[in-house]
């Protein structure tokens, strides 16, 4: 991004004077409150988030973890499409904003809009951007909108949909997804990484392809899922350090997390498909390194790379889980 201040600086920033005359005691009661309710099974035409305090204590606690989430996922989409880039962008369900200022950091400018139900998260996610420095945050514009079957969308290039379909009736799911893929050419759709959250993307996803769509990330194709629904779920990890401010709200010690997320980020185009992506974290073991790999052929498969291939095997003992496999700087002629 052009910006002076790099979006994850900016958030940090942005989010430290957040509690100022808030009561630590209050700000985690809060917390606890709004964790346990609002990605629930709240309805959307009630809203938990009720005040700016509220609001406060929540972003302080999820706004980094949601934007390193989709921050991981756009930067597996830029990697299928390297020279797409949104010139205006739509954010479902935004709230203080996370996924816009992921957005921003990803592709610096283009023109957003946030859309969500919860009038104080609306107006404490404008206050943030507005403190940013980072033009594309400054000059969004924030809609309350009701996030459902009443949708409506203006043509746009990049839809993003993060930790909101868990919030909505199964319906609605499917009504916000066509709404849109209706609506635009590229679709990010992120949810939390759990069993529930996985098959809300598997939903997602299958819209998407049906829509005319293609998968650009996570899978390396857009054929069925070869996970049995059920029995087992994809997903991934993104590491988010700490701020003294969210280890206070959080009430831990260590200086970071990881968040686990599903994805899918589709397009309507032409992707870079990678042969396959690691999708479980890489087994480290005496010369030689285990991988779990969705392929393009739409399978499942492991991978044990050794020593003796070289450059590869390099490679592998720095590889991580959701990369894509080989890494595309690797030259596989000799393994």
């Amino acid at each position: 991004m052009n910006d002076s201040l790099r979006a994850p600086e900016a958030l940090r920033a942005a989010l430290a004077g957040l509690l100022d005359g808030l009561p630590p005691k209050q700000a985690s009661q809060a917390v606890e409150r709004l964790i346990a309710n609002y990605r629930g099974t709240t309805p959307t035409d009630a809203p938990v988030l009720r005040d700016r305090s509220d609001v406060a204590a929540y972003a302080a606690y999820r706004m980094p973890a949601t934007f390193e989430a989709v921050r991981s996922a756009l930067g597996a989409f830029q990697d299928a499409v390297p020279d797409w880039a949104p010139a205006t962008h739509t954010d479902i369900g935004g709230g203080t904003g996370s996924a816009s200022w992921a957005v921003a950091e990803a592709w610096g400018e283009q023109a957003t809009t946030v859309l969500d139900w919860a009038e104080p998260a609306l107006a404490l996610g404008k206050e943030l951007a507005r403190a940013s420095g980072v033009g594309s945050l400054r000059d969004a514009t924030w809609t309350r909108a009701r996030i459902g079957k009443a949708l409506a969308l203006d043509a746009v290039d990049l839809v993003t949909v993060s930790y909101v379909l868990g919030e909505l009736t199964e319906d609605d799911r499917g009504a916000v997804v066509d709404a849109a893929a209706a609506a635009a050419q590229a679709v990010v759709v992120v949810e939390p990484g759990t069993p529930d959250g996985y098959l809300r993307i598997m939903a997602a996803r299958d819209r998407l392809v049906e829509a005319g769509f293609n998968v650009a990330a996570p899978c390396p194709h857009s054929s069925a899922c070869p996970i049995e629904r059920g029995a087992d779920w994809c997903h991934f990890s993104a590491r988010v350090s700490r701020s003294s401010l969210h280890r206070k709200i959080k009430g831990g010690s260590l200086a970071y997390e990881d968040e686990k997320f599903a994805y899918v980020a589709a397009v309507k185009g032409d992707v870079r498909a990678p042969a396959a992506r690691i999708v479980r974290r890489p087994q480290i073991r005496k010369g030689q390194v285990l991988l779990e790999l969705c392929t393009d052929k739409g399978e499942l498969e492991r991978a044990t790379v050794t020593k003796r291939h070289g450059a590869l095997y390099r490679d592998a003992r720095d590889i991580a889980w959701g990369d894509e496999w080989p890494p595309p700087h690797t030259d596989t002629s000799g393994a």
